[in-house]
């Protein structure tokens, strides 16, 4: 996968953005609109107006990237189109990100184990 480790945050805008928009233009509206720092490490979701592409921006720690999807045959199953952002596990994302319904997915819950003998 191409995230920077499995404790990232991962922040979807849930209104569609004017594609047209690159690194700079992303950062901007996540400062502007989602009041957040786009240099965080934090990464940050967008979605198009026909829901079949996605555009990821995140801060690597050495410069902004930027990924770029479009589904070829069908569309993400997105979050319903509100004003605002939302939280999706890394699981949750990976499912988005393949094109799967990311609602149907739930990490498995892990705990450290009990004394070891």
């Amino acid at each position: 996968m191409i995230l920077p480790s499995q404790c990232v945050r991962i922040v979807v805008a849930t209104r569609p953005v004017d594609f047209r928009k690159g690194h700079n233009g992303l950062a901007a509206l996540v400062h502007n609109e989602l009041k957040s720092d786009p240099f965080t490490g934090t990464v940050f979701v967008f979605r198009s107006k026909r829901a079949d592409r996605l555009k990821l921006v995140f801060w690597d720690g050495s410069g902004l990237v930027l990924v770029y999807k479009r589904l070829e045959e069908n569309s993400f199953c997105w979050p319903e189109v509100r004003n605002g952002v939302m939280s999706l596990s890394i699981v949750q994302f990976e499912a988005l990100f393949g094109g799967l319904d990311w609602r149907k997915v739930r990490a498995l819950e892990s705990r450290a184990p009990q004394g070891v003998e």
